[in-house]
């Protein structure tokens, strides 16, 4: 019985493939691409010649039965164009297609582009919402956004450049002036992240007009953050040491119940541990 491998491929510099992958696609019975022609070059540059078949959003639900069969003989790789497969790509309906069979599943992690550019962003890395790409119609956008706004995560998506501006435009009247990276080419020769507010970005974005496909980061809301005053999370804090929590499950208690960062709750507590005198 084969085994369906869900393997990353480059955003674009070919030399980001792991040694695992380029060995798990040469000795695989089967490689199902999104694009069969951009799988053809990573490949032909790596002289790879396993079999390809097409599988992308258009005709993902009747190539089940071919690729479930070619499971029965042996294994099989799935890769999108550029990045990690399944991941806002064609593949959710094949790995539970192939886990319902009695398959197994196995990732062969690599490249990213929302989270290269979460981590390059200089936003919070702690806790983030990827989304994917935004609705394509401004009043969809917008109502969209607004079930977000209030959310204290870093935010990700994905768009277009002929939708770019207006999406800016969008991001900025219903999540305020925040603080954003956007990341394009990423990994290329022409590898560019613009870092500043969402107003600046599209000025800037106005005056360069945007090219290929951009990942946005955009800062989460700072009004969630703290719903209790430090005094009644110092109140809390004591009452639940004194009934005989540790520090941390009280930081982690506390963290969620007032929506502070829990980093900064556990500092609170291990102040009031460490100075009991001083915070009586």
């Amino acid at each position: 019985m084969g085994k369906l491998y869900l393997v990353a491929t480059p955003i674009g510099n070919l030399e980001d493939i792991s040694a695992r992958a380029l060995r798990v696609l040469r000795e695989v019975r089967l490689i199902a691409a999104e694009d069969t022609r951009q799988t053809a070059k990573l490949l032909n540059h790596y002289a790879i010649q396993t079999a390809l078949t097409s599988y992308h959003e258009h005709n993902k639900l009747v190539k089940l039965d071919q690729i479930l069969a070619a499971l029965a003989e042996g294994d099989v790789a799935l890769v999108s164009d550029a990045g990690t497969p399944a991941l806002n790509d064609p593949g959710y309906e094949l790995v539970r297609a192939a886990l319902q069979a009695g398959y197994e599943v196995s990732p062969i992690p690599g490249p990213s582009a929302p989270v290269s550019a979460l981590v390059a962003s200089g936003l919070p890395t702690d806790s983030f919402l990827y989304l994917g790409y935004l609705p394509r119609k401004s009043a969809e956008r917008r109502r969209e956004l607004a079930k977000v706004k209030d959310l204290p995560y870093t935010l990700i998506f994905l768009e277009a450049p002929h939708r770019l501006l207006a999406s800016l435009e969008d991001l900025c009247h219903v999540l305020g002036d925040r603080a954003c990276a956007l990341a394009r080419e990423l990994t290329k020769v022409h590898e560019e992240i613009f870092r500043g507010s969402l107003s600046e970005a599209r000025e800037y974005f106005q005056a360069n007009p945007p090219r290929g496909e951009f990942t946005l980061v955009v800062a989460g809301s700072e009004r969630s953050l703290q719903t209790w005053t430090e005094e009644e999370l110092r109140q809390a804090a004591l009452q639940d040491l004194a009934s005989g929590l540790s520090p941390s499950q009280t930081a982690n208690r506390l963290a969620g119940e007032a929506n502070w960062p829990k980093r900064k709750v556990y500092k609170l507590v291990m102040d009031l541990v460490e100075n009991p005198t001083e915070n009586q």
